[in-house]
């Protein structure tokens, strides 16, 4: 996510801050999977995540939204333990990320934006040092990797090198590697990015059955459609702080936009509206 200079709203601006109007119940951590109390990350002089408070109940799939810049992969990255916050406490079912770390990227399944893998493993090796990063390895998730591959279609690609795999393949693999020690929360960054019709649609069950099981996703992505489908519960990050949340009726209401869909909502609540106003101003310039 590229860094671009903040600056605070100019008068005027047509961003909205709506999560004041939210329910306790949104706002309360107890018993959350995923709880950030004030996490502030600062690259010098530049904010890019601001005092980001945020509760993600568990067997629930959390939509995570915002535009270019917002701060949402920074948050994603913090939340997975990959980056370190200035300032603030991430929980992971009740285990502090900074003072436990261990214990709590145990609960984990990250799946980032781009798929970085080994390439001199093969997509059977890859999956079975995984599983032995947190201690799972063995029969049982030996045989756990071979259905994720049957499932996605990777069972002949088992013995082959990672670098003979397409990108679609090594996403596969990827989300493959991200639940192959059953984890209790997926932190996953534009999930459906190389993926073909078909893995998407089984990426959408898997995520819905895993939640049905207890489990918990937290999502982001900018295919918006997919996001007002698959999630439960939604946030929407501007300028390195939250100013929508809740669920879609929640939403609505909040930004007093009656039956609109999710994209009509994002547009409103981060001033994408001015934005719509000038491309079709420019499109009728020209007819």
């Amino acid at each position: 996510m590229a860094i671009q200079a903040r600056r605070d709203p100019p008068t005027g601006s047509r961003t909205r801050h709506l999560s004041s109007d939210l329910t306790p119940a949104h706002l309360d951590g107890e018993g959350a999977m995923l709880v950030l109390r004030g996490v502030t990350k600062r690259y010098g002089g530049f904010t890019a995540v601001r005092e980001l408070d945020l509760s993600v109940p568990r067997g629930r799939i959390f939509g995570f939204l915002g535009p270019n810049g917002a701060g949402k992969t920074t948050t994603i990255r913090m939340v997975s333990g990959v980056l370190l916050p200035t300032s603030g406490r991430i929980l992971i079912g009740g285990d502090d990320l900074a003072r436990d770390p261990e214990k709590a990227k145990s609960r984990i399944g990250y799946i980032p934006d781009r798929p970085y893998l080994y390439e001199k493993l093969t997509g059977g090796e890859f999956l079975r040092f995984v599983a032995g990063l947190w201690g799972k390895d063995g029969a049982a998730s030996e045989e756990r990797a071979d259905r994720f591959m049957e499932l996605f279609n990777l069972s002949q690609w088992k013995n082959e090198l990672v670098e003979s795999y397409s990108h679609g393949m090594r996403q596969k693999l990827l989300i493959s590697s991200a639940l192959i020690h059953q984890p209790e929360l997926i932190v996953v960054d534009e999930p459906m990015v190389g993926l073909d019709p078909r893995a998407a649609r089984i990426l959408k069950d898997l995520f819905r059955t895993y939640v049905n099981n207890g489990g918990t996703v937290f999502l982001s992505s900018h295919t918006l459609e997919v996001v007002e489908v698959l999630c439960d519960l939604l946030a929407i990050i501007h300028e390195g702080s939250v100013i929508a949340r809740g669920t879609m009726e929640e939403l609505r209401s909040q930004a007093q936009a009656g039956e609109a869909d999710l994209e009509e909502i994002f547009l409103k609540v981060t001033g994408g509206e001015e934005v719509a106003d000038m491309v079709a101003s420019l499109q009728d310039g020209e007819s």
